[in-house]
């Protein structure tokens, strides 16, 4: 095993409580595991398939704990760490590069709202010693994609609760060792009244309702599933999933979903600036055509991630207890994250495919393409564009900032 992996395996234990491992082993280990992935990432795509190579690789060295306090034996990255991740990760497998980020929304969610809870405590601690992988069920077959909306509800009866949920998507669903369901609170309950439960593998049931062929983030593996589970009220968030998902959800969903979009399209950029020094170097003095392509291309990286440092500094700051700004500015400047950074990394990785030519759209080349580019139409659909816009507009009605 390499040095890199023997760094970040020699982690503290939950009762050690040592410091925290470094940033810079963690990022190393990162591009680690890009190397796995790059090399299976073709065959990832062709095949749907999910990038067993690749997570197991995470797993080996300590990644899925990143994100998980030294105290729970974790790494104790903060978001700005795990966001570089992704980024590695998007720019080697955009697939893997998703289901690491989906499983750190999640981890995130239980570090910021499960505090004082035993149970989830316990489950952080688990997660940084078994290297456990979490997956996420927030949409439903009669919602759609509403995220602060449930149709399910949790059926309790002596501490016990009972759910049943008909999810369209849950990515790495059947690969994941615990998902994070949301549910009304009670059979009562309003839509919008809702909780979110921690279910691991042996709480829950999955039956498949739908196969995930899709044009890209093929290996995410986001089939449909009949999600059937039970278990202890402990597992459910003492907080209501309308704070969770404004305070720590929604953001850390945004950032390190842009992360990973950045990586993908910065690969892709990548590609075209060496495809175009080739072309530079086989006829010196001028300039290929393309030259306004690339310039452009690299602009959109540098807008990109100017938009996502801003976004983690606001994180950071509110962490600190600083006001950055009124709750809806900061709710508007999130959605907008979002919505920029999809359709600025889908134009970046489409400059680099005019820049590129023939060469970039077939298979097999150095400089092929087609992959980031149907992994990032994923980008304005997941969460669609559309509907984030919408929310901002309401939001900014009621805004008076």
């Amino acid at each position: 095993m390499s040095s890199v992996a023997s760094v970040v395996l020699a982690r503290p234990s939950a009762e050690a409580g040592a410091a925290a491992v470094g940033n810079d082993d963690l990022i190393a280990a990162a591009q680690a595991v890009a190397a796995v992935a790059v090399a299976h990432a073709d065959a990832v795509d062709r095949d749907a398939r999910f990038p067993q190579e690749a997570v197991e690789s995470l797993r080996a060295l300590g990644l899925l704990g990143a994100m998980v306090p030294a105290a729970q034996g974790g790494a104790g990255a903060p978001l700005a760490t795990v966001a570089a991740i992704c980024r590695v990760l998007g720019a080697a497998c955009a697939s893997t590069g998703m289901i690491y980020a989906i499983h750190q929304i999640q981890v995130a969610c239980v570090i910021e709202h499960g505090a004082g809870s035993a149970w989830h405590e316990r489950l952080l601690a688990r997660i940084a010693g078994e290297q456990l992988l979490l997956a996420s069920a927030t949409s439903e077959e009669v919602i759609g994609g509403a995220l602060r909306s449930s149709g399910c509800a949790l059926n309790v009866e002596a501490e016990r609760f009972h759910l049943l949920k008909m999810a369209p998507t849950i990515s790495c669903g059947a690969h994941a060792d615990g998902i994070l369901v949301t549910a009304r609170r009670h059979a009562d309950a309003s839509p919008s009244d809702q909780v979110l439960v921690c279910a691991l593998k042996a709480d829950y049931t999955l039956q498949s309702l739908s196969v995930w062929d899709t044009l890209g983030m093929r290996g995410t593996c986001s089939n449909g599933f009949r999600l059937e589970a039970t278990g202890d009220m402990a597992q459910v968030l003492p907080v209501p999933f309308g704070e969770i998902a404004d305070t720590t959800m929604t953001p850390v969903s945004h950032i390190l979903s842009g992360a990973l979009w950045l990586g993908i399209c910065s690969d892709a950029v990548a590609r075209a600036k060496t495809f175009f020094q080739g072309q530079a170097r086989a006829r010196p003095g001028s300039l290929p055509p393309s030259a306004p392509r690339v310039a452009e291309a690299v602009s959109l990286l540098q807008l990109i991630e100017g938009r996502l440092d801003l976004a983690l500094e606001h994180q950071r700051r509110r962490h600190a207890g600083q006001t950055v700004s009124a709750p809806f500015a900061l709710a508007a400047g999130m959605n907008g994250l979002k919505t920029t950074v999809s359709t600025l990394a889908l134009e970046a990785v489409q400059q680099a495919m005019l820049v590129c030519g023939m060469a970039g759209y077939k298979h097999g080349t150095p400089f092929s393409l087609g992959r980031h580019l149907r992994d990032l139409w994923s980008a304005p659909l997941m969460i669609n564009n559309d509907r984030i816009l919408t929310n901002t507009a309401n939001l900014l009605l009621a805004d008076r900032s």
